[in-house]
């Protein structure tokens, strides 16, 4: 009898999520769909008005969500927002209770990860860092790619979560692992995109029929993620996000931090950086990342004047 209450009251049922941007706010429709009992908070009130008709409570303020919650995701842009929701005045750590969950899928910095970790450990919360990758699409299907750090009894504990907004979950090691790992995925993604990009303005300027040189190669040793699924995008001059430029340029801003504390040559990364800024201060933080290409068209003569042609413009 014990024993099954214990298990009970490790049950997690009342989920908070704190950020209904490009990628909480699908995820919290999932938590929903799912049958979780559902709280929010956002910064704006447009997108809680949205998920209030839908049946998520709003208590206010993110200390509020905590207090309601067994569990809070946190999903914001960097890290610094993550330290003022969670750490600030109303924040999540002054309503979490013992034995409570954060769960930040934020992409953030690792070495204030593992100091958020401690301060939730002095409180008796336990703190697990789970970025995602797979973009809004995956967001939306519920398709996610998860990578976790924290204690493995913990992430066993949050499984049912996990397993309503993504299909795969791994857990990569302690506190701070979860977020290495994912500027690992950004190395490489940043990687993919700035080689699809060269190989598409290529073919372009070499006069090959770019749908049929993109099909030629997908199947092939060159496919990736994202020349499937942002290829097309490109050959359309479609450059809604499922992934802004500015979210990739922090998190390549992260990954470059972060080698420079590990001693890791990022020549790759590095130069990504320097185009997603040129790009930047043309006021394009707000396109898809696979947008990378049109820093190339400049570079290569042709500008970026209106966003659709030959040129990218």
């Amino acid at each position: 009898m014990s024993e099954k209450k214990d298990r009970d009251q490790t049950r997690v049922e009342k989920v908070g999520i704190i950020g209904l941007g490009l990628m909480g706010l699908p995820m919290c429709r999932n938590l929903v769909k799912n049958g979780f009992t559902v709280l929010a908070h956002n910064r704006s009130r447009g997108k809680l008005d949205e998920v209030e008709r839908e049946g998520v409570g709003v208590p206010g303020t993110a200390r509020g969500v905590a207090e309601a919650s067994d569990l809070v995701i946190t999903m914001l842009p960097d890290t610094p927002d993550v330290r003022a929701v969670v750490l600030g005045k109303e924040g999540v750590l002054e309503g979490l209770r013992p034995g409570s969950v954060l769960v930040d899928m934020s992409t953030i910095s690792p070495e204030f990860t593992r100091e958020l970790a401690g301060k939730c450990e002095e409180k008796k919360v336990e703190m697990l860092d789970a970025p995602v990758t797979g973009g809004d699409v995956g967001a939306i299907n519920g398709t996610l790619s998860i990578m976790v750090g924290g204690k493995a009894e913990v992430v066993e504990r949050c499984r049912p979560v996990f397993e309503s907004l993504g299909k795969q979950l791994t857990h990569v090691g302690p506190a701070g692992a979860g977020q290495v790992v994912k500027l690992v995925n950004q190395i490489v993604v940043v990687g993919n995109t700035l080689a699809m990009a060269e190989g598409l303005l290529f073919a372009r300027r070499a006069g090959v029929d770019l749908e049929k040189a993109h099909r030629a190669i997908e199947g092939g040793a060159a496919g990736s993620w994202m020349l499937t699924h942002r290829g097309p995008q490109i050959l359309a001059r479609d450059w809604e996000p499922g992934f802004t430029i500015n979210l990739q340029q922090k998190d390549v801003r992260l990954a470059l931090e972060a080698a420079e504390e590990y001693g890791v040559p990022l020549f790759g990364t590095k130069v990504v950086h320097s185009l997603y800024q040129a790009l930047l201060n043309r006021d394009l933080g707000g396109e898809g990342n696979h947008a990378l290409i049109r820093a190339l068209e400049i570079l290569a003569g042709e500008g970026t004047s209106n966003g659709t042609g030959r040129g990218g413009g």
